[in-house]
């Protein structure tokens, strides 16, 4: 009998562009299903951008991203720019800045995050219906990959500039519906991959805008294989057999 064999490092590899779709065919589904209109009502992107970005951890009481973490989240764009749209969403009554660069939602911010979630309830109700059992096997598996992560980055320590850290785990207030459950710990995870993509290019000598200009050859490509060992850890919370089902479930999945 055929097994297959598919170790943490390899499954980080596969997995990871079918996290992308399957996300990125939500928010797109969010965008078009009434987030388009929801976002103009509150002043437009220039209102509402990092809010949709950081949703999952402004929505929750209390939730601040600190100014390490909104680095890292935004590693990739330029830092002056990034603060000038902060400085026009504060300037909307959308986010609240605190002295040491910590973001938070302002009651007005608030409110739009509570009808975006409402608006990703429906939407991914609508793209992912038929597929209920699929889906709740996808969250049931999201959420022990991310609360190994969150251990293993607790046992690293402090992890200052960690984009993971600054936004897991995903705010999920009771009766969530599952699609934007799986919405959202599908973002969440792409965190974890994005820090391993960072500390692996960094480790090979890159800055952000050094790699992103790097073209595909051997050196991209030791890179990449790098940051699959580098997020391989969460994935030893999952058996061979469970890494297999949930390639085949994101696969699956319209989008």
């Amino acid at each position: 009998m055929n097994t297959v064999e598919l170790a943490p490092h390899r499954f980080a590899g596969l997995l990871a562009p079918a996290v992308d779709r399957t996300f990125r065919a939500g928010m797109l589904a969010g965008r078009d299903g009434g987030g388009a209109e929801l976002t103009q009502r509150y002043g437009g992107v220039a209102a509402t951008g990092f809010l949709v970005d950081l949703r999952t951890r402004l929505a929750a009481p209390g939730g601040t991203v600190d100014g390490p973490g909104f680095a890292a989240i935004t590693r990739y764009h330029d830092p002056a720019a990034c603060q000038r749209a902060v400085d026009k969403q504060v300037a909307y009554g959308m986010l609240y800045r605190d002295p040491d660069g910590s973001l938070c939602a302002t009651e007005r911010g608030t409110a739009f995050l509570t009808e975006l979630y409402q608006v990703h309830a429906e939407v991914t109700e609508e793209l992912w219906a038929g597929h209920d059992e699929r889906v709740s096997r996808l969250v049931a598996a999201l959420g022990r990959l991310l609360s190994y992560a969150l251990v293993l980055a607790d046992e690293e320590g402090p992890l200052g500039g960690s984009a993971f850290v600054a936004m897991a785990p995903p705010y999920e207030p009771d009766g969530t519906p599952s699609g934007v459950l799986l919405l959202n710990r599908l973002g969440t995870l792409r965190y974890h991959r994005a820090d391993a993509h960072a500390a692996a290019w960094a480790a090979a000598g890159h800055t952000a805008s050094s790699v992103a200009a790097l073209p595909a050859g051997p050196e991209r490509l030791a890179i990449e294989l790098e940051t699959d060992r580098r997020a391989a850890g969460p994935y030893a919370a999952l058996s061979a057999e469970e890494r297999l089902t949930m390639l085949a479930d994101l696969a699956a999945l319209p989008g």
